[in-house]
């Protein structure tokens, strides 16, 4: 591990529009497989070299939250979204960039700031870069997915030695039709299956924000008890 630095930042909370936020960072430049499943394993995001997590000192509404791979069954209406996307192809690889990419990326959040009122800023290629390609170390990786020969999502993810830790998925709303959120996620739970992973790490689960609130319905899964220390064992129920 090669750590950069420390920080933290107050900022209006991303999640509850009443509320305030405090976030701690750590830029690290190399990072182990076995560092990364342990700062996942403290409630800890990775963007590029950047993790991060709230640490609000009166809230603790964000709670981080991971399915329990080995006791998921699909049910009927969850097969069928897999069955429906039959036509949909993908592949795993480390995290790229390109044309593709960037005008999928850019297409998605302008949908999102219509039906979402989600906050918009054109990306670059610098941007892009920093949060989705690099440090991708030894567990980054993207699962690309093509309807024919035409690229409709993007899922980027970690494979930790316990599981999958989800960092982003954007797609093509013209083919919102095929569910391609919920599509991801079962395949990424397909692929934990596949390779013995015990969880899927969704990030933070947060009742009052509908963005994150769909989470509690991947069952069985257990959420992270407080903010635990790097020297605290993580409690998670």
């Amino acid at each position: 591990m090669n750590m950069l630095k420390e920080f933290r930042v107050g900022d209006k909370c991303s999640y509850l529009s009443d509320k305030n936020q405090t976030t701690h960072y750590k830029i690290i430049e190399e990072c182990s497989t076995s560092y990364c499943q342990n700062l996942v394993e403290l409630g800890y995001r990775r963007f590029g070299k950047m993790f991060f997590r709230p640490i609000c000192a009166t809230c603790d509404e964000c709670k981080s939250i991971k399915i329990d791979v080995t006791n998921f069954k699909f049910s009927s209406s969850q097969r069928r979204v897999v069955k429906k996307a039959a036509e949909i192809k993908s592949y795993i690889q480390r995290p790229t960039i390109s044309k593709s990419h960037l005008e999928l990326f850019e297409k998605y959040h302008l949908f999102m700031k219509e039906k979402k009122g989600w906050d918009y800023s054109p990306s670059s290629v610098q941007s892009y870069y920093n949060s989705f390609v690099d440090a991708h170390n030894d567990f980054g990786y993207e699962v690309l997915y093509f309807f024919e020969d035409k690229l409709i999502g993007v899922d980027l993810i970690d494979i930790l030695q316990d599981g999958i830790s989800s960092i982003y998925f954007y797609y093509d709303p013209d083919y919102a039709h095929y569910s391609l959120g919920k599509l991801s996620l079962f395949k990424q739970i397909i692929l934990a299956k596949q390779n013995q992973k015990k969880w899927i790490y969704l990030g933070y689960y947060v009742k009052e924000c509908p963005s994150l609130s769909y989470k509690a319905a991947y069952t069985p899964y257990l959420t992270l008890e407080g903010r635990p220390n790097g020297y605290e064992e993580s409690v998670w129920l």
